[in-house]
């Protein structure tokens, strides 16, 4: 009986420290599991977004909407702007997974979130530039296609003295019977006025029409003279309206593909010859295009949504090249002239400007 015991005693004791030397054995596993799926770094990630084709429909609505008084002619092919996504908020875990799966790009946080913004006024400025892309997206069109230029509101302040009467897009051609060919020559005219005074205005307004509206001017601590409540500039005008319908899309680098949209649709032919174009770049109201961030990411998912065609910023064109994609030919572009002669280029069987 004796000898018994002592065995079960012995037996008791070995389990006890082989249970003593897993949980010690566990404990950093544990450790590190929680510090994977728990501990945020401050680190974002940047790959592969969603492309929209510019010349088709997102949720029932055309991407690039012309309506009015103008002839809208058939495309073919796609012209697709393309986008980078972006993860933030990541887990150490999530971090490692998209770092090893070599799709995405970690880069320090701060770099997409400066320290004095908060995420919230990033986002807003992202949108702000998003909505001026399409603005200068029109413009650029229209000074190819050679409309001529205006005075046109681009923004009434509300409460104003303008508000109700004027609104953006309208073209103002004379104050109080005398005609405007400029901003200079617009701003010349308010400057003899006071608060107080009334001004007439004969506008013309997109699918509205010649209009003439009376508005007493009002006093602002900026200046001396009347004040109209309307932010003006030379714009090129035409008597349609041109809508861009995508929304949570942030960012400027859209412009150059909204443009060639708007060409493509107000002109014969299909531009892109019927082919799977994308592209990215920002552009000025003037038609120059400017370089953006992520190109390798979006010529990625280009070529993933089944493009074959890539229009560069001329300014991205040597980190372009290092991405190596085959089957998506790179076509520089400096201005909306040279990307639609490239694309003429393109569909005729010629050779456009490679990067």
């Amino acid at each position: 009986m004796l000898s018994a015991n002592r065995a079960t005693s012995f037996t008791v004791g070995g389990v006890n420290r082989r249970i003593s030397t897993l949980v010690v054995a566990l404990v950093p596993i544990i450790v590190f599991v929680v510090l994977v799926s728990v501990v945020t770094v401050p680190f974002v990630s940047l790959g592969p977004g969603p492309t929209f084709d510019t010349l088709g429909e997102v949720d029932g609505k055309k991407v690039v909407d012309i309506k009015g008084d103008v002839k809208v002619h058939p495309t073919s092919g796609h012209l697709n702007m393309t986008t980078v996504s972006q993860s933030d908020g990541l887990t150490l875990g999530q971090a490692l997974a998209l770092w090893m799966s070599g799709r995405e790009q970690l880069v320090p946080r701060d770099l997409v979130y400066p320290p004095d913004k908060s995420k919230d006024q990033v986002d807003k400025a992202n949108n702000a530039d998003f909505k001026n892309s399409e603005e200068d997206a029109e413009y650029a069109a229209l000074n190819y296609l050679k409309y001529p230029k205006a005075v046109t509101v681009q923004a009434v302040a509300d409460p104003g003295p303008s508000a109700g009467q004027l609104r953006p897009g309208d073209a103002i051609d004379m104050v109080n019977g005398v005609p405007v060919a400029n901003v200079e020559e617009f701003t010349s005219l308010l400057k003899k006025t006071k608060p107080g005074d009334h001004v007439v205005l004969d506008y013309r307004r997109k699918n509205a029409g010649i209009g003439v509206t009376t508005i007493t001017l009002g006093s602002n601590k900026d200046r001396d003279y009347g004040y109209l409540g309307t932010t003006v500039l030379n714009a090129p005008w035409a008597p349609f309206a041109i809508d861009f319908n995508l929304a949570n899309i942030g960012g400027p680098s859209a412009g150059l593909m909204f443009s060639l949209a708007v060409v493509d649709k107000l002109t014969d032919g299909n531009l892109n010859g019927g082919k799977f174009v994308a592209g990215t770049g920002t552009i000025a109201d003037d038609g120059k295009v400017g370089p953006i961030g992520g190109i390798t990411h979006k010529m990625l998912a280009a070529r993933e949504a089944g493009a074959t065609v890539f229009m560069v910023p001329a300014e991205n064109c040597a980190e372009a090249v290092s991405a190596h994609l085959d089957g998506l030919g790179l076509i520089k572009v400096e201005n909306i002239t040279g990307a639609v002669d490239a694309l003429h280029a393109v569909s005729a069987g010629g050779e456009p400007p490679r990067c």
